[in-house]
């Protein structure tokens, strides 16, 4: 895993030009065609695994799938002949949610990760890790007038508490100072960075968020949740110019690609984020497919006067729309029926969260106008409250503008019951969940969050499998990087950092997990017909692993390497030796 990525921003997209790949037919034209064989090739069609000999492409599609000798007779004379050299290659791996543009702010900002991801592992080490950055970063703090860090982990910190503002302060006095939390649904600020957002003593929380305080006081103590860290973050990155934040959008991609992903999201856009994407698809830098689902509730006239497609204009779309109905449990901001095992600091015991919208009547109208409009939709609930918020307004939306294969989607399903995932079935909602928490926040919750019972069924992918359900997983980057084996091996093992399972009768099979991002996730997109198999006629998108998920112990699956991607038939990303 990468373990450093607290570069000067600048640096990183000089990097960008240098990782692209020694493409095998460069400057040849895409009609060319190119014949490959000699590995283990899954097509992932079918219930079980299915094996082919041979893959030639041909203009960006797979023209042919079957025996080499075949393959062989009838395109005698391929422009490119790939051995595969005993490798394994999959379809292209499809990010069921995530958000590419703030992926690549974290290369804008100080890497405070914590292991093995980053080494974020203390209070003290996030300061010094923050002042190291200061120092090498000047240009960038010049640019947006803060020093931001990301990905801090109070669950992962010695301490398990929050930075303060009196913490950031040892940072800086004089210049802002703003940390995100890995869960990207907190952050703390130094006092500094509190005076310039306007949050002084006595302030009120803002709706749908909270401005932790000074014990004993209603002095702001530099954690924010939800809105209260929304607001000021919004205002931070609108002060960047265009070209800023292409660079970032840019990032996120390279980013993806290095993990085999073909298709990547933006799973909860601004109408500034979309109209970035946007301008960098027209300028024919977007190399794989990305689609983009705005935020209803904040930029629901921008949907409605771009439109949303099916179809993709230079590699972007607009596909849907996303709503967010409550926080995170790592964050202890997911709304839950029952009250969390040990409350933040502050809370009382019977305190279970908070949604994101009060209203339902608001929830309920904006899921009517996603139906009415014929937009799918994609609701983060992480929360089981969150979730009956929203199975309820699929409900109310489906009885009023009929529910003829919508595909809402729900974004994490951390902790959606039995009952509840009967009722997703029937109203067609697909469960996309949140594998990775078993092992980044396995320990946490089962601990402090949710307690044994409850933290041993988060992402119930095993139970949705014996309903027979339809579901996808995913890395929700920048929360965690975008690693595709991660997702692999977390869901087949469900280890936690600390080595105990979480919730063995979870556990799905290394081909399900396969299934989860390449068929299944195609299929959640209303893309089915052309990608997530390696089969005639659909999209040559592909990925190259140095090992078979399929074939390793399951406990070694995290130590696959994603070798190259194809993007139809182009290569967008070839590893370094």
């Amino acid at each position: 895993m990468r373990t450093n990525r607290s570069f000067p921003f600048l640096v990183f997209f000089s990097i960008y030009f240098f990782l692209s790949c020694n493409k095998p037919v460069e400057n040849v034209a895409l009609e060319n065609v190119t014949l490959y064989h000699g590995g283990d090739i899954i097509t992932m069609a079918g219930d079980q695994p299915q094996y082919i000999d041979a893959l030639v492409v041909k203009e960006g599609k797979i023209v042919f799938a079957g025996n080499l000798d075949e393959a062989k007779k009838t395109f005698p004379n391929p422009t490119l002949e790939v051995d595969l050299k005993g490798k394994t290659m999959l379809p292209g791996f499809i990010d069921a949610h995530g958000h590419i543009f703030n992926t690549g702010i974290q290369a804008l900002a100080a890497n405070l990760l914590p292991p093995p991801d980053g080494p974020g592992d203390n209070i003290q080490s996030i300061l010094d890790i923050l002042n190291e950055w200061k120092s090498k970063n000047q240009a960038v703090i010049d640019e947006i007038n803060w020093i931001i860090g990301f990905g801090y982990d109070d669950s992962q910190l010695t301490e398990k508490l929050h930075p303060t503002a009196e913490d950031l302060d040892k940072v800086s006095k004089d210049i802002p100072v703003i940390i995100i939390h890995q869960s990207g649904h907190l952050a703390s600020m130094n006092n500094k960075g509190l005076q310039l957002m306007r949050y002084a003593d006595g302030i009120k929380n803002p709706p749908g968020g909270v401005i932790r305080r000074i014990e004993g006081t209603e002095i702001p103590n530099g954690v924010l949740e939800e809105m209260a860290f929304f607001i000021p973050i919004f205002k931070i990155l609108g002060s960047l110019d265009s070209e800023a934040n292409q660079k970032i959008a840019l990032a996120g991609q390279e980013m993806y690609k290095s993990f085999g992903f073909t298709t990547g999201q933006e799973g909860r856009a601004t109408n500034d984020a979309s109209e970035i994407l946007k301008s960098l698809a027209q300028k024919g830098q977007i190399e794989i497919d990305i689609a983009v689902y705005p935020d209803i509730q904040s930029q629901l006239e921008y949907i409605k006067e771009v439109g949303v497609s099916d179809t993709y204009q230079n590699h972007l779309r607009i596909a849907g729309a996303k709503i967010s109905l409550d926080g995170s449990p790592q964050g202890k901001t997911a709304w839950l029926s029952k009250p969390y095992k040990i409350p933040p600091t502050g809370q009382n015991n019977d305190y279970r969260g908070y949604p994101a919208i009060q209203e339902d009547s608001v929830v309920f109208s904006l899921i009517n106008a996603s139906f009415e409009n014929k937009w799918q939709i994609l609701a983060h609930c992480n929360g089981d409250a969150a979730a009956d918020q929203f199975i309820r307004a699929v409900e109310n939306a489906a009885s009023l503008y009929g529910n003829d294969d919508r595909r809402p989607v729900m974004i994490h399903s951390q902790t959606v019951t039995d009952p509840q995932l009967d009722k997703m079935k029937e109203l067609g909602i697909i469960p996309s969940f949140f594998g990775l928490h078993t092992f980044y926040w396995g320990d946490w919750h089962v601990n402090e969050v949710l307690g044994k019972e409850r933290g041993s069924r988060i992402s119930p992918a095993g139970t949705a499998l014996r309903k027979g359900m339809l579901f996808s997983q995913h890395h929700d980057s920048p929360v965690i990087l975008p690693n595709s084996i991660m997702i692999l091996h977390t869901v087949v093992n469900r280890t936690s950092r600390s080595g105990q399972i979480i919730g063995p009768e979870e556990r799905i099979s290394p081909y399900d997990a396969l299934r989860s991002i390449t068929t299944w996730a195609a299929f959640q997109y209303f893309e089915e017909a052309s990608k997530g198999t390696l089969e005639v006629g659909k999209l040559a998108d592909m990925v190259i692993l140095d090992q078979n998920p399929l074939k390793v112990e399951p406990a070694t699956i995290m130590d696959i390497k994603v070798l190259e991607t194809i993007k139809e038939g182009k290569c967008v990303y070839l590893k370094s030796n």
